[in-house]
This record gives structure tokens, sequence and C-alpha cells, in this order.
């Protein structure tokens, strides 16, 4: 039998003219030597943190502004050019950055500490010991010296909701505890109302300083992106149009560099598969279904059950052209739904959990908004487009049986 895969390596291999010369640095995870349109925001930050570099502690500092916005690239910049200068001699400055998100690293008190103490060479299990030997590990760390250590914590509206800002005020007052380092927090969030949420003691603790990021408007788009393209694409693959198609589609939603550059990579990428010469406006037309499709679909396709109830039921509400959909909706109209579905109900608390990881995973947008003395909720929406959220409905609608 023939062997395709090893058919498709080969033409691969023998394409003449290939449409990408270093697709890394089309990634939103890739570092450019310079940042286009965030001069004001390098300088300030960078301004925030200089003192570290004659030992003093800087600020702690909270950013924030919408996804795509630049925020954790300048962030991861300046902490590189940070380190860079205090290697030539000055006071050691170091740079931890943690991913709030991310499982298995940040989804504890425990796992947060832990991985800290693997970005300063210590490894810690990730289960097992009791969290105090875990922090003394930490402070042990961190204070064998005399250094700053700035701690990056991004997404860290998501680290609130797991583990509660009662950690998060004792994490921005670690120095009292310390003898020799010294310690800063930069919280990145995507939520602008993160800060109204938390307790006053610690929006006083973080928010020492805030810097906002802007979403990019459609022209400054372009610009990132021909940047990215001198570095990503071969010369002359990309027909005129490419480039301000993508811009223009990002600029549509929030100003959004990291999904203009998604769309610019998957667009060379499907061209790329189809043996094309050129990058053409089509090619982006198709990028934009796919990753629409892709990523959202695939995360639905594999929710467990009562996950899968949740979103549908979030959906018929949204249908109905409710635009503030709080928790105590969803849960009602869940309810219902799980006497049709043959499905046991859970508990509204449980139902609240979802929806939270439902968020986490850029299907809805729950917001938490403060109802004063009646506590908290959350004004829930769609992140997708209304096509999009037509083939969710579809897929739920076959795997619910409804």
């Amino acid at each position: 039998m023939e062997n395709k895969a090893q058919m498709i390596f080969q033409d691969f291999i023998k394409t003449s003219t290939p449409i990408f010369k270093d697709r890394n640095s089309l990634n939103s995870h890739f570092t450019p030597d310079t940042i286009p349109h965030r001069n004001n925001q390098i300088n300030n930050l960078a301004s925030i943190l200089a003192p570290s570099l004659k030992g003093g502690k800087p600020s702690n500092v909270f950013i924030y502004g919408m996804t795509g916005t630049g925020k954790t690239l300048v962030s991861k910049y300046v902490g590189q050019e940070l380190e860079k200068i205090s290697n030539q001699g000055t006071n050691q400055v170091k740079v931890l950055y943690i991913n709030c998100k991310m499982k298995k690293t940040a989804d504890t008190e425990y796992r947060l500490i832990a991985e800290l103490c693997r970005l300063l060479g210590q490894d810690v299990p990730s289960t097992g010991l009791p969290t105090q030997q875990v922090y003394n590990t930490f402070f042990r760390l961190l204070d064998f010296r005399k250094w700053v250590v700035i701690i990056i914590l991004d997404e860290i509206d998501s680290l609130v909701q797991k583990m509660s800002d009662d950690f998060l005020y004792n994490f921005t007052r670690i120095n009292q505890d310390l003898t020799n380092a010294r310690v800063s927090v930069i919280g990145i969030t995507n939520d602008l109302n993160f800060v109204d949420i938390l307790d006053p003691r610690v929006k006083s603790s973080l928010s020492e300083e805030e810097i906002l990021f802007p979403p990019y408007n459609a022209l400054e788009l372009q610009d990132i992106l021909r940047q990215r393209t001198k570095l990503g694409f071969t010369e002359g693959v990309l027909t005129d149009e490419v480039i301000p198609k993508c811009a223009a589609l990002a600029a549509q939603e929030h100003g959004d560099a990291r999904r203009a550059l998604d769309l610019l990579r998957v667009a060379g990428e499907l061209a790329e598969r189809t043996k094309g010469t050129n990058v053409t406006g089509g090619h982006v037309d198709a990028a934009l279904e796919k990753i629409d499709y892709d990523r959202i679909i695939e995360s639905v396709k594999s929710l467990p059950k009562q996950s899968k109830a949740v979103l549908y039921s979030t959906i018929n509400l949204i249908e109905k052209n409710q635009d503030e959909i709080q928790t105590g909706d969803v849960f009602n109209k869940y309810e219902d739904n799980c006497k049709n579905m043959g499905l046991s109900p859970l508990t509204q608390r449980r139902v609240s959990d979802l929806i939270s990881e439902l968020d986490m995973l850029g299907i809805i947008n729950a917001k938490v908004v403060s109802l004063g003395r009646y506590g908290r909720t959350r004004i829930i929406k769609t992140s997708v487009t209304n096509k999009v959220k037509d083939k969710i409905k579809n897929v739920l609608e076959m795997s619910l049986v409804v």
C-alpha cells in the first residue's frame, strides 16, 4: 500500500518556493526586537521597575487591557531587558513569569508556589507535600541572596477565581517575611473590571501602579503584521489585500493583535497545504472560519455532559434576546433542560463553577459584577459569532439528544 504520509512529506521538502521563512515569528508568543505602538507602555513599565537595578523594591504593578493588546508581550520584553542589564554588574534581578490559567501549574496555591520554586531552580513535587513546607522552600530560595525578584502573574483574575483574593493579599505582602530579597508583583488581566471586585486591601497592595493597554486600531495592526511578515514569510508571497484584511478583521472585534497574527499565519498554512505560491484574501477568509470553528467546536465536543447542558441552556437564553443573562437565569433554564435530557441537575453553586470553566475556555464571557449587599453575580454573553454559535448548538443537540 502506498505510503501517502511519506509522499506528503517528500512533496513538502521539494517545494521550490516555500511560503514561510520563519513561521515561529508569526506566533503570538514570539518576542520581537521592537514592539510597535507600545512605546508609552514600555517606558512606563521600565521606569517603574528601574529601581530594582539599585536594589530597591519596585512598586507592584497592575496591567489591564483587552486580549491581544500586548500586555504579556511588553511585560516579558521589559523583564528580559531588565535581566540583561542586571547581569552586567548591577544588582541582580530575576523575573519569574506564571500564566495563571495553566492547569497543573497554577490551579491550586500549592502548584503555583511549586512552579515558582521550579523557576528558581528547585523541583518540587506537584502534589504530596504540606503546603507550608513548599512555602518554606520558596522563601528559602528567595532569600538566599540579595536580589530583586519580580513575579509576573498573567491572567491574575483566574488566580482569584480559583483561590480568592485572600491569597493574593498575602502574596503581595511577601516582603514582610524576607531579609535579603525584595519581591514585586506584576498582575495582568483582560478583565477591565477585575480591580473593582477585589478586597480594598488587595486593591491597594496590588495597584500601586496601573498601566492600561488600549486596543490597537486597524492601521496599528497593519504595522505589526508588516513587521512579522518580513520575519516570517518569503518575500513577495503575500498579495496586497492580505495584511489589510487580517488587520481589519481583528480590529472589528477589539483590536486583537494575537487574532490578527493567527489569521495571517493560518492563511499562510492553508496556502502551503494546497501548494499555492501566494497567500490571498481567500486564504484569510478560510483562515477566519477555520480558527473560529476549530478552537470552539473541538472544545465543545470534549466537554463533560453537564457542562454541555449548562452551555446549551445559556445559548437558549441568548437566542431569546436576553442581553444581561445572570447565573440564576442559566440555572433555572438548566434545571428545565435537565428534565428533558434525563440528567440529574447539579447544585447552583456547581453550575456557577461550570460557567467559570466555560468562560476560561473562551466560549462565553462571564463578567463578575457586584450587587452590593446582595453579593455578586455574573453577566453572561457568548464570545463567538452567531455562525459559530449555531454550529455549537447543533453539536450540543446531537450529543445531548435534545
